[in-house]
């Protein structure tokens, strides 16, 4: 397993093979990706887990966690989430925060991560916003 820099666009069949696959590729597609960091994990150079991370005001918003579904399990995205905390920390950021679908809520408190109770509904799913002081 090897964790490196990728471009956008390389998240994109990723996103919406796991996260949005009723919908255009298209809706995966952010207006801030060329803004993002984004990170790759990779298998025998085979590209099987994505996030994209955006830095304002000290605070970094991963958006786009997703792997695909035969390398779930496996804890691939818990290094990926690893490798990211670990960025933020050595830019000295203040806080990490994410919206989380709510029934992964669980997922990321093993991380620290807290519910912040801040709840909405995008395309029949609930999110909630969950977030980590550095």
């Amino acid at each position: 397993m090897e964790i490196r820099a990728i471009e956008a666009s390389q998240t994109w069949e990723i996103r919406h093979k796991v996260m949005w696959p009723d919908q255009p590729i298209e809706f995966v597609q952010l207006e801030e990706d060329n803004l993002g960091l984004h990170f790759g994990v990779f298998e025998q150079e085979k590209l099987v887990s994505i996030v994209s991370c955006f830095v304002t005001d000290q605070e970094m918003q991963f958006r786009k966690l997703a792997t695909l579904e035969t390398y779930q399990g496996k804890g691939i995205a818990s290094e990926l989430l690893n490798y990211i905390f670990e960025i933020a920390k050595k830019q000295n950021l203040r806080k990490i925060w994410c919206n989380a679908r709510s029934n992964k809520k669980s997922f990321y408190e093993k991380f620290g991560m807290i519910d912040t109770h801040k709840i909405f509904s995008k395309e029949g799913q609930e999110f909630t916003i969950m977030e980590i002081l550095l």
